[in-house]
């Protein structure tokens, strides 16, 4: 059975860093297209990032672009989120996503395995 968690949300202030944490099970993240959403209070979810087994081909929202990077440990089967510089428009709820097409997809849609999410917050 197919499984996401996301785990290390948290309270943080404006400029500091925060690393979220994505455990899968069910399947191996080396080949699979994976994804990080999030969604704000009023808005709807928005893709920030994909990465794709294919040839690793990331793409990254130009809201995180610069600032947010991801890793893949494929030993322990987790995909982290490392956010730097956070801002207050960053506070919404964090999700990774499994794709099963091999090709990177930046909407929610495309995506059928979801985790539970994480609530990160920025305010000073």
């Amino acid at each position: 059975q197919m499984r996401l968690m996301e785990f290390g949300g948290g309270l943080v202030q404006p400029g500091e860093s925060l690393v979220l944490s994505c455990v899968a099970s069910g399947f191996t993240l080396d080949r699979a297209t994976m994804g990080w959403f999030r969604r704000a209070p009023a808005k709807e979810r928005e893709a920030i990032f994909c990465v794709s087994p294919r040839d690793g081909t990331t793409l990254y929202s130009d809201s995180v672009k610069g600032r947010f990077t991801i890793s893949r440990d494929f030993g322990t089967n987790t995909m982290s989120l490392h956010m730097n510089r956070l801002k207050p428009e960053d506070t919404a709820v964090y999700y990774c996503a499994y794709r099963p097409d091999k090709n990177c997809h930046m909407h929610a849609t495309a995506y059928d395995q979801w985790g539970q999410g994480t609530q990160v917050t920025v305010s000073s």
